[in-house]
């Protein structure tokens, strides 16, 4: 998910209830149903109420609320926190025995092992 600004999401929320479309704080804070739902609905006063009550919601947020949590900084980088390693590891060690042990064939202990490493990615 981007950074989104607190300070925008706010502005946007007022605007619609002063401009004659609303729903626009929606779709920058990553929500597009509710957005579109709020533009179609907008010869009506609904959006508009909505919009002044996520408004007073949006300024009452902590500002931590909008700031990028550190797992999820960690995995946009393309990082993973130490249990999806573990996890991981263990896959990869049980599937290799399987291998030694004669369970599997070569080819099969790859495409298991590409399928694990693709779900992680």
């Amino acid at each position: 998910m981007a950074e989104r600004s607190r300070r925008t999401a706010v502005i946007l929320a007022w605007l619609g209830v002063l401009a004659p479309v609303s729903g626009f704080h929606k779709f920058y804070l990553g929500q597009p149903f509710w957005g579109t739902l709020y533009l179609l609905l907008s010869w009506t006063p609904l959006p508009r109420v909505a919009c002044a009550v996520e408004g007073l919601m949006l300024m009452a947020q902590p500002l931590s609320a909008f700031a990028p949590s550190e797992s999820s900084t960690s995995q946009a980088k393309g990082g993973l926190d130490p249990a999806q390693i573990s996890a991981l590891g263990v896959a990869l060690r049980e599937l290799d025995t399987l291998r030694q042990e004669g369970l599997i064939s070569e080819l099969e202990f790859e495409q298991k092992r590409r399928q694990l490493l693709d779900q992680v990615a």
